[in-house]
């Protein structure tokens, strides 16, 4: 009895929920209350706030040019996630599969980026992009181009960029899921007569997809709100929705506007998230079975 006591006395399982108060607090005042503010402002008519209604909603679902700059945005977080996937699962792969040497060496390469400003970085992007920069300069050098290529302001530009600042989102995840996968698995899928490439579709790809789908994750929710990234590569002439949204808060002042962009901003992320949690939880199950 007096044992059983002990053990119900020090069982480390259970918490106190006022622990958790502190972090509560913090999250409700500076996040729920914040977005309490915008979904109220979203619903005033107009800027003096005298009236209220949907109107604001209704004028960004039935324009066509704010539906293109959502769907621009949502699109292009595809693409930069399809490039850092690409790119990043051999980075991955080769960390998962190397010794403790090679690993903390690509690891440092792959974090390295993290501790300098993406504002620096950026601007690094817009040097090398540049009509002068090294793109350019080399192709010339080589004779593959008579005139320097446009890479600044334009689609490609913008998504090289982001990829480059996103890659670790994509790549940290993969390598942890990777790094799960047994390689006994892997021996015996090629005992039993499975080439590289009917291995890597049969175990090694279904094995990896919670790391895919958390890294896809990641990468496209920090692609389409990278408001300095796609300002600076994209310019004047590329209208994504957090400049978007800036220009109606800032340049034109009309804010019940810029709250109801936010929100269906939102709510849009919110949305491709989902689908990735439900993904997620999919490829669980498929890696499991």
């Amino acid at each position: 009895m007096a044992a059983s006591g002990l053990r119900r006395s020090i069982d480390v399982s259970g918490y106190d929920l006022r622990l958790a108060m502190p972090l509560a607090g913090f999250f409700a005042a500076f996040f729920l209350a914040p977005l309490a503010v915008l979904v109220v402002l979203s619903f005033q008519t107009d800027t003096t706030g005298a009236h209220w209604g949907v109107t604001q909603y209704v004028q960004f679902l039935g324009d066509a040019f704010s539906l293109g700059v959502l769907a621009s945005t949502l699109w292009l977080g595809v693409k930069v996630t399809a490039v850092c996937l690409v790119f990043g699962w051999p980075v991955a792969w080769l960390h998962a599969r190397s010794g403790p040497t090679v690993k903390s060496l690509i690891m440092l390469i792959v974090l390295l980026p993290l501790l300098t400003s993406v504002v620096v970085r950026t601007f690094a992007w817009i040097v090398i992009l540049g009509r002068q920069g090294i793109v350019n300069a080399t192709l010339m050098s080589l004779g593959l181009v008579e005139a320097p290529l446009k890479l600044l302001y334009t689609d490609l530009g913008v998504v090289t960029a982001l990829a480059q600042v996103q890659m670790p989102l994509m790549v940290l995840p993969l390598a942890t899921a990777l790094s799960r996968i047994d390689p006994n698995l892997v021996a015996a899928s090629e005992v039993l007569g499975a080439g590289e490439w009917r291995t890597f579709a049969k175990v090694i790809l279904p094995l990896s997809l919670p790391g895919i789908v958390a890294g896809s994750m990641l990468t496209y929710a920090a692609s389409i709100t990278a408001f300095i990234t796609q300002s600076l590569i994209g310019g004047g002439q590329m209208l994504f929705m957090p400049m978007y949204l800036y220009q109606q808060a800032s340049t034109l002042q009309n804010w019940p506007f810029a709250a109801a962009i936010s929100i269906i901003f939102l709510i849009a992320v919110l949305a491709v998230v989902t689908v990735f949690n439900t993904l997620g939880r999919l490829s669980r199950g498929f890696a499991q079975g």
